[in-house]
């Protein structure tokens, strides 16, 4: 057996050494996962990435701000038949008739729906009845939406006023669930797992948030209930995604302190490249349905709350996958060395690294009691792997008074 993994890089963690031969692709390495990939190994270069991309978001929040819907901030709302006198009618016809006869911009003109049950819907701060009034006047005169007897009527159009606190009371409610979320997902992962998963987990878990969050003010995209509805279901799959990870960790590190062959963070690494094809497997399935929605949403139905819904799973799936892959491992790491108990595990894996790098630089023949103490580790990890993801099976007892022939 050759002497494996010599070498140690900035963190303590020890490279795995290329094996001589022909170069595999990077679909290869995905698949068999193999260790090729060391994500652990290099986390400092990740850890600087992920605080620059909250950092941004950071910025746009507070400078930017968000484009609130106006279910939080409160206005009026007008919904009118697409169909009109003169044509169907656009949006921006709408905007163009709400200056005309207000004097000022609407905020926003969608337009919902296809064919006959397309409406329009003008959405603006609060008006008072007579401003109501006189913009229905105004759009039916310039645009002419057609009533159920097929001519232009005022009684072709509906008003509704939203009050602000409505709104609050869902931010409340958001609120209030993601923090139930959040700490049921704490005690999950500290029973199942340990209390240093559960930190990563959970850090893992509020960056998903708030870089979603982030992107939203940065691209402008009107945050609305169904946007709120969408952030909350983005953390089950992210949660899903960590918890397949970490169960791959913990099958991988099982009696990993009387081991001199990996280090825990190898040996998460390691972990970390046997579920890397099924992160990315999973997310592209879980993107598929959400593509669709987006798709029969916004062009086909061209429906508002499908689209927000969409957008922000779209987004908070993409910066899932991303952290459980490359935030959630490699905080868990950090986590565990500094632990003595893991702390010295690691400085014996270097001394018996360094004891081979030195026999092997003098040209001293290889100790084969030293081949066999790692061939022995070696077949203990394996055991201990097994052991951790089998079940164990408890024999059957026969019934009295029968024998086995």
């Amino acid at each position: 057996m050759g002497v494996e993994g010599l070498g140690t890089d900035a963190d303590g963690d020890a490279k795995v050494a290329a094996k001589p031969g022909k170069k595999e692709s990077v679909f290869h390495r995905l698949y068999v996962g193999t260790g090729a990939f060391d994500v652990v190994g290099k986390r400092k270069r990740w850890y600087i990435f992920f605080t620059g991309l909250v950092l941004v978001c950071l910025a746009s929040m507070i400078f930017r701000g968000f484009n609130l819907g106006i279910e939080f901030e409160g206005g009026t709302q007008l919904q009118m038949p697409a169909d009109g006198i003169h044509g169907v009618i656009t949006e921006e016809q709408a905007k163009e008739s709400f200056q005309k006869a207000l004097g000022r911009p609407a905020a926003e003109a969608q337009k919902v729906g296809t064919g006959n049950a397309a409406t329009i819907q003008i959405r603006t701060d609060t008006l008072n009845a007579a401003d109501v009034a006189k913009l229905k006047q105004g759009l039916v005169a310039d645009l002419g939406p057609k009533g159920t007897n097929g001519q232009p009527s005022v009684q072709a159009i509906s008003d509704s006023a939203v009050s602000a606190s409505w709104g609050g009371e869902i931010s409340q409610k958001a609120l209030i669930a993601l923090g139930v979320f959040l700490v049921a997902v704490v005690i999950f992962l500290a029973i199942y797992f340990d209390g240093r998963m559960a930190l990563a987990a959970l850090i893992s878990l509020l960056h998903d948030i708030f870089v979603t969050a982030g992107v939203y003010s940065l691209v402008g995209f009107e945050v609305t209930p169904a946007t709120v509805i969408g952030l909350l279901t983005i953390l089950g799959f992210s949660l899903y995604d960590t918890v397949v990870v970490f169960d791959k960790v913990r099958e991988n590190t099982r009696g990993l302190l009387g081991l001199t062959r990996r280090t825990y963070g190898e040996a998460a690494n390691l972990a970390l490249n046997q579920t890397l094809m099924r992160s990315f497997n999973t997310a592209f399935i879980a993107l598929l349905p959400i593509l669709g929605l987006l798709i029969v949403g916004y062009v086909l139905l061209g429906s508002g709350t499908l689209q927000d819904l969409a957008l922000v799973q779209l987004t908070g799936t993409l910066v899932g996958v991303l952290s459980s892959v490359a935030l959630a491992t490699p905080l868990l790491v950090d986590f565990k060395m500094r632990d003595p108990k893991y702390a010295q595990q690691a400085e014996r894996v270097r001394q018996r690294r360094a004891g081979q790098e030195r026999k092997a630089a003098a040209g001293e023949d290889f100790d084969a009691s030293d081949d066999d103490a790692l061939a022995k580790e070696l077949r203990k990890e394996k055991a201990y792997a097994a052991a951790s993801s089998v079940p164990a099976r408890i024999q059957k007892q026969r019934p009295a008074g029968k024998r086995k022939r």
